[in-house]
């Protein structure tokens, strides 16, 4: 299939294979191993967004350059999810399509999904809780921490409207970029096909959750007018949102467009 788009690449409707068994073995992940990796990919998301942070601390940047290279700056936190291996609650999402395809039952995929969100959770709020014992705030002349205490605060300003639409709008991004990624066949591919719609999303300003989950705890850490909360009414909306772009407008499209047919295709033969 691959040779009929002329790229040394997985095709569409192999990516959607390709995920669906995917999601299959890490619906099947022993709890301690997915806890693990899951404090990993809360790590690794806070990690992006510390690096982002910093080139939004850039006063000196024009608006439209600054969000894009903290875009391209914040898209290192998927790459090492993608690369490194990790579990992260909005790449998940694509479990949907495991679960559709009667591969998983709906248990194991709320399961992963509850597990893998508390998890990232853990790793993002306590990379965050390393960063403000660090001392890291005070770069940039205290730049950095003016920084990340206005983003901690206008994440919280968002009425449940914004903060929802923002988060399907990201997850649909991050699913294709996850989705692109595994179209690629070298360490390279990921990494090239991974930054531009992670940078698209945060430069249009839209919502991940496990990334709020450390821009938040963050801000709350050095002294913004922000509380628990705040952080759920921004938590919540956005994960509902992440949900819907992800599973709904990424998984189950692709699997109606891709996967379904072969599967009415295989019900008619047996």
């Amino acid at each position: 299939m691959a040779e009929l788009f002329g790229f040394d690449c997985y095709s569409p409707r192999e990516i959607a294979e390709r995920v669906e068994t995917v999601g299959v073995a890490k619906a099947n992940l022993p709890v301690p191993q997915m806890v693990a990796l899951g404090v990993l990919a809360g790590g690794f998301i806070g990690i992006g967004a510390l690096f982002a942070t910093i080139m939004l601390s850039d006063s000196t940047l024009g608006f439209a350059i600054g969000r894009g290279l903290a875009g391209v700056a914040f898209s290192v936190g998927l790459i090492l999810v993608v690369i490194a291996g990790a579990e992260l609650f909005t790449g998940n999402n694509l479990l949907v399509m495991a679960w559709v395809a009667r591969r998983i039952s709906v248990g194991k995929f709320l399961a992963n999904l509850v597990i893998v969100y508390f998890a990232n959770f853990v790793g993002a709020a306590g990379l965050a809780v390393v960063v403000a014992l660090s001392g890291h705030a005070q770069i940039g002349h205290g730049a950095v921490g003016r920084t990340a205490v206005a983003i901690a605060v206008s994440k919280v300003s968002l009425s449940f409207g914004e903060a929802f639409f923002r988060g399907v709008l990201c997850n649909v991004l991050v699913c294709l970029a996850v989705w692109i990624a595994m179209a690629g066949r070298t360490v390279t591919d990921k990494v090239v096909a991974i930054i531009l719609p992670v940078a698209a999303f945060v430069a249009a300003g839209f919502e991940h959750s496990v990334a709020n989950m450390y821009f938040i705890t963050l801000g709350m850490l050095l002294h913004a007018p922000v509380d628990i909360a705040g952080m759920l009414r921004n938590l919540i909306p956005v994960t509902l949102g992440n949900l819907v772009g992800g599973a709904v407008m990424v998984g189950m499209v692709y699997h109606i467009v891709y996967r379904r047919p072969l599967r009415a295709e295989d019900d008619k033969q047996s």
